[in-house]
């Protein structure tokens, strides 16, 4: 090993060195690059950030979103940067990257389709920040907190924080709750079957109207909508400000019951009368016959026998 370094020719040496100092210069200009590259998008994400909590107008739901394409944007130009520095030449980088996409979408096309949710939601908003939301099929409920390319941050009524896959959202129908300046309460009273319905009804629709958080227009109504077992079942349909609905639905309920009580109205009670058909006891007493008929054909047929 001594000797093949001894018969190295001094030309060779300085050429293996010099190589050396070359890709030991460019390695660390590729690392200086990324190293800057990722403080500078971080500093611009942050930046951008700030400037848009300040402007009224920018919606809170693509504040993230422009922030995390501003971030990714520029780490994806150091990083072909640094790969230029280490003689990897640009065109060869992009058809890299274009491979590379195509088989990262095929295997992940879960992903891809929550980023083409993501955007969807963006484009056609149909909530944002703050509103009232539920989705999924039904399974899915709260107030939106973030919205981003892969999923949407939601706090549900008791707190619990929730993330969402933004294709599970876009894949079925949106109820927004928020959307809308008005909103109807409907609440179901029962009375007793034989208790004055239209007295009733016009107690219920002087209360409901008696709401300072009810709309005039359209005004409060009262109405019949089944009957039940021994009961009848009234509806209160109220509209009201859709910041107001929930206040105004826990006090109205309680109203409810002390109204019809102090008019005279008592809780009813649900009963059910059953009546026995008379053919049924006849049924019962033609087969009590034939059985015993049938016991006396049996002992007839058993008293030869004993003779014999």
């Amino acid at each position: 090993m001594e000797n093949l370094l001894v018969e190295i020719s001094p030309d060779r040496w300085a050429f293996v060195l010099d190589t050396l100092t070359a890709f030991s210069i460019r390695l660390c200009a590729a690392a200086a690059i990324l190293v800057i590259g990722w403080w500078v998008a971080r500093r611009v994400s942050r930046s951008l950030s700030r400037l848009l909590s300040r402007q009224a107008r920018m919606d809170a739901t693509l504040r993230p979103i422009l922030c995390d394409i501003s971030l990714w944007s520029i780490r994806t130009v150091a990083i072909v940067g640094a790969l230029s520095q280490l003689g990897i030449q640009t065109a060869s980088i992009i058809a890299v990257l274009g491979a590379a996409g195509l088989a990262i979408g095929l295997a992940l096309q879960g992903t891809m389709q929550n980023i083409a949710a993501g955007i969807m939601l963006l484009v056609l908003r149909p909530f944002k920040v703050g509103d009232y939301i539920e989705g999924g099929a039904g399974s899915v409920a709260g107030t939106v907190v973030e919205v981003n390319l892969f999923t949407t941050r939601l706090t549900k009524p008791d707190g619990i924080c929730e993330y969402v896959p933004n294709s599970a959202l876009w894949s079925n129908s949106i109820r927004n709750y928020s959307r809308n300046p008005m909103r109807r309460l409907d609440l179901e009273v029962e009375i007793a079957i034989g208790d004055d319905v239209d007295r009733a009804l016009e107690v219920l629709r002087t209360l409901a109207a008696a709401d300072p958080r009810a709309l005039r227009d359209p005004a409060p109504q009262a109405m019949v909508i089944r009957f039940d077992d021994s009961t009848v079942v009234l509806n209160i349909r109220v509209w009201s400000n859709t910041d107001m609905f929930w206040n105004m639905r826990w006090e109205l309920a309680r109203q409810v019951r002390q109204t019809l009580t102090d008019a005279q109205y008592s809780l009813p009670l649900r009963t059910r009368e059953l009546h026995i058909v008379s053919s049924a006891t006849a049924a019962t007493a033609t087969g009590t016959a034939d059985a015993a008929a049938g016991q006396a054909g049996l002992s007839a047929i058993g008293k030869p026998e004993q003779g014999i």
